[in-house]
């Protein structure tokens, strides 16, 4: 399978009650538009998986990573706008320093309560509600999984730990 590798980054408060979210809502084109997501986006070809999500999370919120946490994988076959597979990696970053930005070009940062997250009080993709628990869980393991797209809809969720 060819795929798309990315990066997804859950930026916590220092409590860790909030997660840093975009709300992709400059781009009406935008299969996101609207939603609220975590942090990244594609690799480039010269760098590690670390390395990719360090320059997404620069990049995109002008923040600078400490320690990152590897939450696990996503295989989503059929996710793309043109049906695309894409393969992420999953963080959450507990320490990071620098002041968030408040928007960039693919949408606006906010602050949420990461209980907000978790119950599906935020406009998102209705396929992150499976896993997510995995990555906010009290003890979390590394997870892989793997979640089916057909005709912008996720079809099926399963998962190994």
């Amino acid at each position: 399978m060819r795929a798309v590798l990315a990066t997804l980054g859950y930026v916590l408060s220092p409590d860790s009650s909030r997660v840093l979210m975009i709300r992709r809502d400059t781009r009406p084109d935008d299969i996101h538009f609207g939603y609220y997501n975590g942090l990244g986006g594609k690799l480039e070809p010269d760098e590690d998986v670390a390395s990719g999500m360090r320059r997404e999370i620069a990049e995109e919120a002008g923040l600078e990573c400490g320690r990152l946490d590897f939450a696990g994988t996503v295989s989503w076959p059929g996710f793309g706008r043109d049906g695309e597979n894409w393969f992420g990696f999953l963080y959450r970053i507990p320490e990071w320093s620098g002041t968030p930005r408040t928007a960039n070009d693919e949408g606006s940062l906010h602050w949420v309560d990461r209980a907000d997250l978790l119950a599906g009080r935020l406009p998102m993709w209705e396929s992150d509600r499976h896993f997510l628990p995995l990555v906010f869980a009290d003890s979390p393991t590394v997870f892989h999984g793997v979640m089916p797209f057909r005709a912008g809809r996720a079809v099926s969720w399963s998962y190994t730990v």
